[in-house]
């Protein structure tokens, strides 16, 4: 393994693209980084990986001229630098693609190149020098991109080659990346790394922020960890593995993998009929969608997001009505005409797990007692006469806090104070522990640390032992591989195929998300 002094450089004997001495951060008593230096050899892929809140975010802020340091140096290709302000960095050569990606929809590939380098006035000579360059780029790397298709009609991937043209022509040589693959297929992520790989060999820089463990070992040549707003460890990746990382993330041992006995399926608990939706201006959401979901089982959903999942869990936790078909649920028949309400679903047992927790799963300036009983606030033991229990309000929550480890275990304290991770214990806690017949969960482990992660996991197994049927959304496909027993697969609007886990790999389960039917992709 390479010593800290030789990762770090501080020998002097390499050229680095970024130094980092010192960088300190504050936001009121919250300390978001901690005295942090970090050196990033020039020509490498660097990951950077961290526990939600552990500081990633505010670092990159830094660099990228989002935010100042209270503290601290920055040395951008062996010159010390003042970056205070984005065209700050971009005038540097740091080039930054968010995790959100910041392109005007309804405009064309070359103009979105094009918007802050027009050229003068003119924009003709401008824009054929920005096409000329558009094309050479997306050759050379075998982007693929056609620069007069519009944004809105592009796949997330092609959107996301976009952004990174887009730097790359406005002259980064230090490329930031946030998260890259979050809405990618693996296909997808494949091609982007090849891309990464490419612009490496061409002497790009690359700093690459994912939570992703695999990734960082398939695709960087260093990895640096932070903890607490600290940076903890820096690692050659070949002289690591993601055990090593996730503790050093965590500050414990975490089990990667899950562990888990066969399911033992029984009754069937809901059945969806040839589901349909449309959206006000008439796009098809879902297609003709039926599928069986039984006790004792975890049913997982696969598909790039945006593909008909998210409607399919409004449907069937009553937040939204189908146009056409129809479900049973418990017994209970459901259509356009007889849809029931997100109350009502509860009190047959069904508990949800929305995929967005800030807009649907809490309320962010509610204390953490007040969330813990969302939804469940009419039940007696949360009553007394027509005033709430505050005491039995405050006792739920304490309980609920201890048994799902959410930190800080302060049931006064807002939501919005609370890190990702522990905001989604409070939700999973509040839904899971009224012993639901039915559960359904969307992207459970989104924006979250890896040691909630293994939390989360367990407490789905271990619902699904007891006999809950678990119809479970997510967009990260070896999370869907690692719970499910079998595995859905949707792509715009329809279900491409239903697979057993055990017959069930990342290849075939990848290429059916991207729309090849079960039999071509096995």
């Amino acid at each position: 393994m390479v010593s800290e002094k030789n990762m770090d450089g501080r020998d002097g004997a390499h050229s680095f693209a970024l130094r980092l001495d010192g960088i300190s951060k504050s936001f009121g008593a919250v300390h978001a980084n901690r005295d942090i230096s970090l050196d990033v050899k020039a020509g490498t892929i660097h990951g950077i990986v961290g526990e939600n809140g552990a500081g990633k975010s505010t670092l990159m802020n830094i660099i990228f001229g989002l935010q100042t340091p209270d503290h601290g140096t920055i040395s951008v290709f062996d010159s010390l630098k003042t970056i205070r302000t984005s065209a700050d960095a971009i005038s540097l050569g740091i080039g930054m693609v968010h995790q959100h990606f910041m392109l005007v929809p309804n405009m064309s590939v070359l103009d979105n190149v094009m918007l802050g380098s027009e050229g003068g006035s003119l924009l003709a000579e401008g824009r054929e020098q920005t096409l000329e360059r558009l094309q050479s780029l997306s050759k050379n790397y075998g982007m693929g991109v056609d620069p007069h298709a519009l944004i809105e009609d592009l796949p997330v991937g092609i959107r996301q080659r976009v952004e990174i043209i887009k730097a790359i022509k406005g002259g980064a040589r230090l490329l930031i990346l946030d998260e890259p693959t979050g809405v990618l297929t693996p296909g997808e992520a494949a091609q982007l790394f090849n891309i990464l790989r490419s612009l490496r060999d061409d002497g790009v820089t690359v700093l690459l922020i994912t939570h992703k463990l695999e990734e960082i070992m398939s695709i960087t040549d260093y990895v640096s960890v932070m903890r607490d707003g600290e940076m903890v460890a820096h690692r050659e990746t070949t002289q690591t593995n993601p055990e090593e990382l996730a503790r050093l993330m965590v500050g414990r041992d975490v089990l990667l993998s899950v562990e888990k006995g066969p399911a033992d399926p029984k009754e069937v608990k809901l059945s969806a009929s040839s589901i349909n939706c449309r959206s006000a201006v008439g796009n098809t959401l879902l297609k003709n969608v039926s599928f069986d979901l039984r006790a004792g089982e975890i049913l997982g959903v696969a598909g790039v997001a945006g593909n008909g999942q998210t409607e399919l869990l409004e449907i069937l936790s009553g937040m939204r009505a189908a146009t056409s078909g129809s479900f049973t649920i418990l017994d209970q028949i459901v259509n356009g005409d007889s849809a029931l309400s997100p109350s009502a679903m509860r009190e047959l047992g069904i508990a949800h797990i929305p995929e967005d927790r800030h807009e649907h799963g809490l309320v962010l300036s509610f204390e953490a007692q007040e969330n813990a009983i969302l939804g469940y606030h009419h039940d007696d033991r949360f009553k007394r006469g027509l005033f709430l229990n505050q005491e039995g309000i405050l006792d739920r929550c304490k309980t609920l806090m201890r048994d799902h480890d959410v930190r800080p275990p302060n049931p006064n304290l807002n939501a919005s104070n609370f890190s990702g991770g522990n905001q989604q214990k409070i939700v999973i806690g509040r839904e899971v522990d009224r012993d639901p017949e039915i559960l359904l969960v969307g992207q459970p482990t989104r924006g979250v640390d890896v040691g909630a992660i293994e939390f989360i996991h367990k407490q789905l197994i271990r619902l699904r032992d007891e006999g809950c049927a678990i119809l479970l959304v997510s967009v990260e496909l070896e999370e869907i591989l690692s719970l499910s027993d079998r595995i859905m697969v949707m792509n715009e609007g329809e279900i491409v195929g239903i697979v057993d886990q055990a017959a069930a790999s990342q290849e075939k389960i990848g290429m059916m998300m991207a729309g090849i039917e079960t039999e071509a992709a096995a």
